[in-house]
C-alpha cells in the first residue's frame, strides 16, 4: 500500500537524518509533479490552499508521482473535517493542514484524519485500498500511518500554544510558514525580522526535543545562504520554491543571458 505514495521512502530518509528537498506544486497540470519526481525531489506538496487545483486535479498529482521516488503530499484548503476526509481518500503521503493556532485545532485535524476509534474519518477508500483489490483489514491495519499529518505553524497564536500543540498525539510533523507568521505580528513580508526569527527559534527548540519532523516552506532564487540558515537551524525538510517559481527563475536567467549576446 505504501508504494503508491512513497511515504515509507520519505520516512526512511528522515530516520537516517537526511535533509529532504521538495517543492510546492501550483500548476493544475500533473505533468509538473511527474517532472519534479523524476528530477529527484524527495517530496512535493500540491497546494490545495492557494493554487487553482480542484480535488480531481489534486488526485492526478498524487498519481503522477507513483512511478517516482517522490512522496506526494497535499496542503488542504482549510482545517475542515469534510475536506480532510476527501483528501485523505486520495491516499497522499501526507496532508499539510494550514493555519493551526491552538491545541484544539491540532486535535481536530488528527481526529478528522484518523479512522475510529482514534478519530472520526468516514470509511470510503478508493485508491488506498487498491480500488477494492485489497482486503479491508489489511488496509485498516496500516492506513492511519500511511498518511502523515503535518501542521503548518504560521501564526503567533501557534507559537504561544506550541507546548499544548506538541502534546497532541497523532501529529507527524510541523511546517513553518514564515511569511504568514510575520504577518500575524504586523510584519508581513519581513520573515527575517528579529521578532519573527525569535518565534521560529523558540518553536524549533521545542520541536527538536520531540520525534516530530520539522519543515519550512519558502521561496528560493539562488540564495544558498538563506537555505543554509534553515539547515543550520535543524530543519529536516525544505519546500523549495514552486513549479512556477522554478520556471520563472530559469526563464529570467535564460532571457538575460541570451539578450547579452545581442549586445
Amino acid at each position: 500500500m505504501a508504494s503508491i505514495n512513497n511515504v515509507e521512502k520519505f520516512r526512511e530518509k528522515l530516520r537516517q537524518g537526511k535533509f529532504c528537498i521538495g517543492t510546492f506544486i501550483v500548476s493544475a497540470d500533473p505533468l509538473t509533479s511527474e517532472l519534479m519526481g523524476d528530477l529527484g525531489h524527495d517530496f512535493i506538496i500540491v497546494d490545495g490552499e492557494h493554487a487553482p487545483i480542484d480535488t480531481s486535479r489534486a488526485l492526478g498529482h498524487m498519481m503522477a508521482c507513483r512511478g517516482t521516488d517522490c512522496a506526494a503530499m497535499i496542503r488542504i484548503p482549510w482545517n475542515d473535517k469534510v475536506m480532510i476526509k476527501q483528501y485523505m481518500d486520495f491516499h497522499p503521503a501526507g496532508i499539510v493542514v494550514p493555519f493551526i493556532r491552538t491545541a484544539q485545532d491540532a486535535a481536530d485535524a488528527v481526529y478528522a484524519a484518523k479512522y475510529p476509534p482514534v478519530g472520526m474519518r468516514g470509511f470510503g477508500p478508493g485508491r488506498g485500498i487498491a480500488y477494492g483489490a485489497m482486503d479491508a483489514k489489511s488496509y485498516l491495519d496500516a492506513s492511519d500511518t500511511e498518511t502523515m499529518v503535518i501542521l503548518q505553524i504560521e501564526h503567533v497564536d501557534a507559537v504561544k500554544n506550541i507546548d499544548a500543540i506538541l502534546d497532541i498525539e497523532g501529529i507527524d510533523g510541523l511546517m513553518f510558514g514564515p511569511n504568514d507568521l510575520s504577518g500575524s505580528v504586523g510584519l508581513l513580508g519581513q520573515p527575517t525580522h528579529p521578532d519573527v526569527i525569535k518565534m521560529i527559534d523558540e518553536v524549533t527548540a521545542k520541536v527538536k526535543k520531540t520525534k516530530l519532523s520539522l519543515g519550512v516552506a519558502t521561496g528560493y532564487s539562488g540564495d544558498l545562504d538563506s537555505v543554509q540558515v534553515w539547515v543550520d537551524r535543524g530543519v529536516n525538510w525544505f519546500a523549495l520554491n514552486s513549479d512556477y517559481g522554478y520556471m520563472q527563475v530559469y526563464a529570467r536567467k535564460t532571457l538575460e543571458a541570451v539578450r547579452k549576446l545581442s549586445k
